[in-house]
């Protein structure tokens, strides 16, 4: 159990209208405290916020803004205060300090009000004692329903799903997975606002791409082209999956722990090979090769600086349009069989991308040409998807 203690201006504690007299254990109880700001301390546990503090938002900006006006006296009217999550809350009322207990951080600590917070110790030691004041919230008993009650307070900026999700624990199918592949691992981030370069909601798409309880590889009418339209889509599906399996081998996610970080070397190899493939494939129909630089949707690097692949970080010379690599990508799925409740390939995938990626590419702007240059257009073409998907199935090896 870890105790923090500190002083506090006015204390009270608000009856629960729903206990009976003398029936008080594991009720959910509500307390309300006013804090001096120079006199809130800088250790309350922040695993419990669903968000990671971006302090250079309009609403930071606004809360700190509001703080240094002293002269106004009106902070804690002004700004929702700070809700505390605790096992255990005591006030003394001789010196006027209240004890808050954390005892488990996955469900005590700051589950709202992490920007005022972290704004309050940023600039406390500017501010005259006596000045602000920030209002308190403690509540104890609700260890049951923490996640519920963190994304119903989290709603003046929506927190989205996946932050809900990373508090439920909901991603450690994959991160199981990446942990021994640290260049991707470090990088992803399972919070709004977190730091890294990958967020999870990108590889719930990529992964959805071979989702083949959802999309079966006998039929080329359901096609995984939600991957490029719906980002949130994709994250709700991987949660409520997640909910209904959980980590069990009746989860498609489960199933694809085998293939994972094979889909992730498979999409660095097309995304660094994109211009070679469309080079390669062009040469079929033409004396004179195409320039993939020329291509629209393409970014080079004499624009932008030379840029760097999604999971594995190489240098490339272009950087292409995620609506040419996730119906390419998507393809693949028809390699992707289930034995014994998990997934494997029915051949290498990598290798099969050799063969069949210039044809792949070269099908794939030619679409985008005819759709008016537009690669965000041709993502959503379910004629594109299932042509390269029967691309794929045709140069399977003969079983």
């Amino acid at each position: 159990m870890k105790n923090i203690t500190f002083k506090v201006q006015s204390f009270r504690k608000v009856p629960t209208p729903y206990v009976t007299k003398g029936n008080t254990e594991d009720t959910p109880q509500m307390y309300i405290a006013l804090c001096d700001v120079t006199n809130l301390p800088d250790n309350f546990p922040m695993e419990t916020n669903p968000r990671e503090q971006n302090l250079n938002t309009g609403v930071a900006k606004a809360i700190k803004n509001s703080l240094a006006e002293e002269a106004l006296h009106n902070f804690y009217i002004l700004n929702r205060g700070i809700l505390l999550s605790a096992a255990s809350v005591t006030h003394d009322n001789n010196d006027g300090t209240v004890t808050v207990g954390f005892e488990d951080t996955n469900v005590h600590g700051n589950v709202d009000g992490g920007h005022t917070y972290a704004i309050i110790k940023q600039l406390k030691d500017k501010i005259t004692p006596g000045e602000q004041y920030v209002k308190l919230e403690f509540l104890t008993g609700v260890e049951d329903f923490f996640t519920t009650l963190a994304a119903a307070r989290n709603i003046s900026v929506q927190v989205d799903d996946k932050s809900i999700a990373e508090l439920e624990d909901r991603f450690t199918i994959i991160k199981d997975v990446l942990e021994n592949e640290k260049v991707i691992f470090d990088r992803v981030k399972y919070k709004q606002n977190a730091q890294g370069e990958i967020d999870i909601a990108e590889i719930l798409q990529i992964l959805n791409l071979f989702n083949v309880d959802e999309y079966p590889t006998n039929q080329t009418e359901n096609l995984p082209i939600q991957s490029y339209n719906s980002k949130k889509k994709c994250t709700e599906r991987y949660i409520s999956l997640h909910k209904l399996y959980d980590n069990t081998n009746a989860n498609p996610f489960v199933k694809m722990r085998p293939i994972m970080i094979e889909i992730f070397k498979l999409y660095n190899k097309l995304e660094t090979k994109m211009a070679e493939f469309y080079t390669e494939g062009t040469k079929k129909d033409n004396a004179k090769s195409g320039h993939y630089g020329r291509v629209k949707g393409v970014s080079t690097g004499k624009e932008r600086g030379i840029h760097t692949s999604k999971f594995y970080q190489q240098s490339m010379d272009h950087a292409s349009p995620i609506g040419f690599l996730y119906p390419i990508l998507g393809a693949f799925r028809s390699l992707v069989v289930e034995k014994d409740g998990a997934y494997s390939w029915r051949c290498n995938p990598l290798e099969l991308l050799d063969v069949v990626g210039p044809e792949l590419v070269k099908t794939t702007v030619d679409r985008s040409r005819s759709l008016g240059n537009n690669p965000n257009a041709v993502g959503k073409d379910s004629g594109n998807w299932k042509t390269l998907f029967m691309i794929v199935q045709f140069n399977l090896p003969k079983d």
